[in-house]
């Protein structure tokens, strides 16, 4: 079985090019007048959201699609989401996402040093859909920066939606990250504390897989239990996850040890494309 690994780029001490090493050392907001420019390409700032996505789900758009029960309507599921994965080229090698380390000019430098996909950083679903501020800050793209994973926490199904609304037509997949096990996710209950509710992990990845045009993916975490593990995401396949990159490490053990073992047991069991996440540094 096929394993793809996120590599976390580590920040290099010299950038491509002067006008790079600039604009990675300050925070990116919208674009001036003159138009931003990194390695030739113009940035892009999401900063007006519209007005559909301040909306509710509609209870009785919940009716239809997932959960995929029976296995025809999986089946269908699992194919549509391998094409999609295959339409972007199977990438394998990911910029993974990282808080104050993978906006715009980091992903950029890192695609022009061989990686094939990245993550935004990680963006606060509530803050993102009610601070245009905060949009302009922390999420600028551009055409060049494809394929994307645009990364939010959330524990609002409705929010969760209304923010990935407004950011859904500038990526490749809307990413729910269950896999933070910092003690500021535990205090604001998201990443792998949502692990203790996994029937609100279920509605988070329900709705946005019923109401969004651009495919779901998930971040997460193992339980000590490995068929608890497995049950965690035929669960978040059945929602409507259509690719999984998997922590292989449990929320107690955060950055200690790895089970890459995992990642493959998960890919059979699901059929979903699957990959190893988070500073995969030994040998299972």
């Amino acid at each position: 079985m096929l394993v793809r690994a996120v590599l976390s780029f580590c920040r290099f001490a010299s950038f491509a090019t002067p006008e790079a090493a600039s604009l990675c050392n300050r925070t990116l907001g919208p674009p001036t007048p003159e138009l931003k420019l990194l390695c030739g390409v113009m940035t892009v700032a999401v900063q007006e959201a519209p007005a559909a996505a301040s909306a509710q789900v509609a209870p009785d758009s919940l009716a239809a699609g997932p959960p995929y029960t029976d296995a025809t309507a999986l089946d269908a599921h699992v194919h549509r989401s391998w094409e999609h994965f295959r339409s972007l080229g199977s990438p394998q090698w990911h910029v993974a996402p990282m808080v104050d380390q993978s906006e715009l000019p980091f992903r950029m430098l890192c695609r022009a040093h061989g990686a094939q996909a990245a993550y935004t950083p990680m963006l606060h679903a509530r803050l993102f859909l009610e601070q245009a501020g905060y949009r302009a800050e922390h999420f600028t793209t551009c055409e060049q920066d494809r394929p994307l994973f645009v990364q939010f926490c959330a524990n609002d199904p409705q929010t969760f939606v209304a923010s990935a609304e407004i950011a859904q037509e500038h990526c490749d997949y809307i990413d729910l990250n269950l896999g933070c096990p910092q003690r500021i996710a535990k205090r604001g209950f998201y990443g792998s504390f949502l692990m203790d509710d996994l029937q609100l992990i279920q509605q988070l990845v329900l709705a946005a897989a019923r109401q969004l045009t651009t495919p779901i993916s998930c971040k997460i975490r193992l339980f000590s239990d490995a068929q608890k593990t497995i049950q965690y995401a035929q669960m978040l396949q059945a929602a409507g996850c259509s690719l999984l990159a998997v922590h292989g490490r449990t929320r107690e053990m955060k950055v200690s040890g790895w089970r890459l073992h995992a990642v493959s047991h998960i890919e059979a069991a699901t059929r979903l494309s699957a990959y190893a996440a988070g500073a995969v540094k030994q040998q299972p």
